[in-house]
């Protein structure tokens, strides 16, 4: 099964900085940065002095793109691409991929209960 990353995210926050986003998606700040100049929907806001604050909704737009770029090994532009033409369609898949994910991580800790 896909190794992909699991953003469940804390609800009380409302945004994220780049130390956090990058950590999340094991990113560096850079590979962030770079990504923003790429595609056109991630834009996180900034504050005066500049430092980036990222929103749910930016984080699930990198998700897309880590999927797409590290998980399944795509070009920026294939990506590109892809979220142009499917974003809907790309977001669903990857609720569902956590889900699924959720499921079997609680499926193995029965059976690991079951062990014991």
């Amino acid at each position: 099964m896909s190794d992909s990353k699991n953003t469940n995210i804390s609800d009380s926050k409302i945004f994220f900085s780049i130390g956090e986003v990058a950590q999340l998606f094991d990113l560096n700040e850079s590979t962030l940065r770079f990504w923003e100049k790429e595609f056109d929907h991630i834009q996180p806001k900034k504050t005066t002095k500049g430092f980036r604050q990222y929103t749910k909704a930016d984080i699930e737009d990198i998700r897309m793109v880590y999927h797409l770029v590290k998980e399944k090994g795509m070009t920026l532009v294939g990506a590109k691409k892809v979220i142009h033409d499917n974003k809907r369609k790309l977001s669903t898949k990857l609720e569902l991929l956590d889900r699924l994910t959720a499921i079997k991580e609680e499926l193995l800790a029965i059976k690991a209960e079951i062990k014991e």
